[in-house]
């Protein structure tokens, strides 16, 4: 009987033994997979603050672009309206010159007729 005692207690150590072994292996797991998620969470905010900076830099330039764009609208705008003023004043000038051709015209015929007429 004493061998029977015997087993019986090595058997419940052995099983304490790998019971505490699991455990101890569990608690492993747990603390590598705690150790991960907080490199995990490390890298994902490093990332988010590049995106976040670069989101910034976008939108700056952005505004800096809208300005521009903004300043050159205006610019053509002015551009248009000298171009439109030249445009009547060459039709100004385009009227005059063909009234004086007109006059001019019609002072030849009145000549041409006084030579012919002498």
């Amino acid at each position: 009987m004493v061998k029977k005692t015997k087993r019986i207690e090595k058997k419940p150590k052995k099983a304490a033994k790998a019971k505490a072994v699991r455990g101890k292996r569990k608690e492993d797991e747990f603390a590598k997979l705690k150790r991960e998620m907080a490199q995990f969470k490390k890298e994902s905010n490093i990332k988010m603050r590049g995106l976040e900076r670069k989101g910034k830099e976008v939108s700056e330039e952005l505004g800096k672009k809208e300005v521009e764009l903004n300043r050159l609208k205006e610019e053509i705008e002015y551009k248009n309206k000298q171009l439109a003023y030249k445009d009547m004043e060459m039709e100004s000038y385009k009227k005059t010159a063909e009234e004086k051709i007109f006059q001019l015209e019609a002072k030849i015929k009145e000549l041409e007729e006084q030579a012919q007429s002498i």
